[in-house]
């Protein structure tokens, strides 16, 4: 192998590496690179470029010709700012504007209210876990009853059902026909899990429709002091109520 092989060898070669800031001049900040410098002249490059093609606009300009856009712009402390346009609608317009509004949320709130009563007639007021704070008191007619009463058999039940309030079948009922998950434990847990995602969307319904009245009512207070009377805020609005006005009486004829 011949020597001036050797040396371009990349294997034996040298890496030469850029020198960093010597200890001595780190008070002068870093020391700028050939790719950093090369990064600094082509955005230096590109401003000047860009303020070129500004300026050569700027005389290219005809003073005199029109716009469309100038019927909509104004000078305003040296600066050019756009005009907005102010929408031409009427009081009585403004009043039937707020009439549908307040329609609109009121079909809304109807139909949520119609959803909360179908859900409580499912559900029957019964909690997640099955356990109701309601009583069930029963009567007896002497104190003999009182001592052999005996739960399951008032109910007509088995002993094992009587703990629950929802799902308890009588004991004709049981002989008759096979409950699906009468007695099933993960049928039960099945069950619980479905009627507590339902008092889970009851609870929804209930908040949605809520806020639909919250939003109705703020809507008529804005319709309502559109009238030309004196009215003085009572009240604040609020995320959970509208303002209150007090307006002076009027007599009508």
């Amino acid at each position: 192998m011949s020597a001036a092989f050797r040396k371009a060898q990349k294997s034996v070669q040298r890496n030469h590496r850029e020198r960093s800031q010597l200890g001595s001049r780190r008070h002068l900040g870093f020391l700028e690179k050939k790719k950093d410098y090369q990064l600094r002249a082509k955005n230096y490059h590109y401003k000047q470029n860009v303020l070129k093609a500004l300026r050569q606009k700027a005389l290219d300009k005809n003073p005199d010709e029109f716009y469309f856009r100038m019927t909509r712009t104004k000078l305003q402390d040296g600066v050019h700012v756009i005009k907005q346009s102010k929408e031409e609608v009427t009081e009585e317009q403004l009043k039937l504007m707020r009439t549908q509004d307040i329609k609109y949320v009121e079909m809304k709130r109807a139909i949520e209210a119609k959803k909360i009563e179908q859900l409580k007639s499912e559900l029957h007021f019964l909690d997640a876990d099955g356990k109701t704070p309601n009583k069930h008191i029963f009567f007896c007619d002497s104190k003999k009853e009182v001592r052999e009463f005996n739960l399951a058999k008032r109910l007509n039940t088995v002993p094992e059902l009587v703990n629950r309030v929802y799902n308890r079948p009588t004991i004709e009922t049981l002989q008759k026909e096979k409950i699906k998950g009468a007695t099933n434990p993960y049928a039960v847990k099945k069950l619980a899990q479905q009627r507590k995602n339902r008092y889970s969307l009851l609870k929804q319904h209930i908040e949605r429709e809520r806020k639909m009245f919250v939003i109705s009512q703020k809507i008529q207070t804005r319709k309502d002091i559109m009238d030309k009377t004196k009215k003085v805020k009572v009240k604040k609005e609020t995320v959970d109520s509208p303002a209150i006005y007090k307006f002076d009486f009027k007599r009508k004829r």
